[in-house]
């Protein structure tokens, strides 16, 4: 039996792929024995025990990004979590690391590396975050979603997907999924999310231009999470909900999408051929946009800057992509082409590459 530690966290970026290579690599070891490492504080708090894992967890510790008091007091910090989590190696006999960023990741990587245990980083974004680039350097097997990553020693495998998602056929589905929503069967779909928490501009600009939207013919389906509420018209063909916990089914009525470029939304549209309209959150370090590239080169999405994404602009452009089937429908081949519902196997494959190469002796024996 191996055990193996999947470490990361703090968002859904990084716990869905995590519990999704989880779940193929207790399926393709029935016998091994999988533990989470995170934070008490992230994500992975709630969703690991719920998915029948065990969460360890450390102390969060962000990486310092400018001279200040955390910063003087990180060295000691960050030598309690690397010294715990070797404790935590040591304790629990662990033989593979599998690390997926955030704050947990980097002790993980150190910790690894200093018990000279088999190393696995997967990074989701096209710009790799300051964990997974600091532990690529410690081992050669490490994923990539997107081919513009630059990481050290990156191989593209694509993002491990829920198997809600990866076995989706939208076309059987869709009956169910247009009563589940309360939607027209006639009509094509509109599907706007800006993602858990929601995004105020994609809110903002659609709710604002909705009436030229169901104009053209088509219905909406708008998940405005709950961090950016709108109001309801109540008008016919527009359902707004703040969330939904059947993305599944979300997706399956999808004919074209508009949405923020996080890795999993562009994987998740592109495995399924739906094509998009990427509006990359303006904060941060541009990964989104950069996440949205292979899919806008290919011409399966449209990419629209945040400052521009208004109701003017949805009045003026969007109609003229919705009455043009022929258009959609060139779009949607080459989204798909961009996509793989393989990643949580590419990447299981990744692992016991690695995992092959573990010392003879367990880690708790050393």
């Amino acid at each position: 039996m191996t055990v193996y530690l999947m470490a990361g966290g703090g968002t859904a970026g990084h716990v869905n792929p995590l519990l999704a290579t989880a779940d193929r690599l207790r399926e393709r070891e029935p016998d091994a024995e999988v533990l989470v490492l995170g934070t008490a504080e992230g994500l992975e708090a709630r969703l690991v025990p719920q998915r029948g894992y065990e969460l360890v967890t450390v102390p969060r510790l962000p990486f310092p990004r400018r001279p200040n008091r955390d910063a003087l007091a990180f060295p000691a910090r960050w030598r309690r979590s690397v010294t715990l989590t070797r404790e935590i190696l040591r304790a629990r006999g662990v033989e593979v690391v599998v690390g997926f960023g955030g704050y947990a990741s980097a002790p993980a990587y150190a910790a690894a590396h200093r018990e000279r245990l088999p190393l696995v980083i997967h990074e989701a974004n096209a710009r790799a975050g300051i964990a997974n680039r600091y532990g690529a350097r410690f081992t050669p097997f490490v994923g990539t979603v997107f081919r513009a990553t630059r990481i050290r020693h990156g191989r593209v495998v694509g993002l491990p997907l829920r198997r809600e998602i990866e076995q989706l056929d939208r076309f059987a589905r869709r009956p169910e999924a247009l009563e589940a929503f309360g939607l027209a069967a006639g009509r094509p779909t509109l599907l706007v999310t800006g993602g858990s928490l929601g995004a105020k501009r994609l809110n903002q600009a659609v709710s604002g231009a909705i009436e030229a939207i169901l104009a053209t013919g088509w219905q909406v389906l708008h998940l405005t999470g709950d961090r950016a509420p709108v109001a309801d018209p109540h008008l016919t063909g527009y359902r707004l909900l703040p969330y939904s916990d059947r993305m599944d089914l979300a997706l399956a009525v999808a004919d074209l999408a508009i949405s923020r470029a996080g890795a999993g939304t562009v994987s998740e549209l592109a495995a399924l051929g739906i094509p998009a309209v990427f509006v990359p959150y303006a904060v941060g370090n541009g990964e989104q946009a950069l996440n949205a590239r292979d899919a806008v080169e290919a011409g399966g999405a449209l990419l629209v800057a945040d400052a521009e994404f208004d109701p003017e602009w949805v009045r003026g452009r969007l109609p003229r992509l919705l009455e043009d089937p022929a258009l959609l429908a060139d779009l949607a081949a080459r989204m798909a082409a961009t996509g793989r519902r393989d990643g949580s196997d590419r990447l299981v494959d990744l692992v016991l590459e690695a995992a092959a190469q573990r010392p003879a002796t367990p880690s708790a024996g050393r």
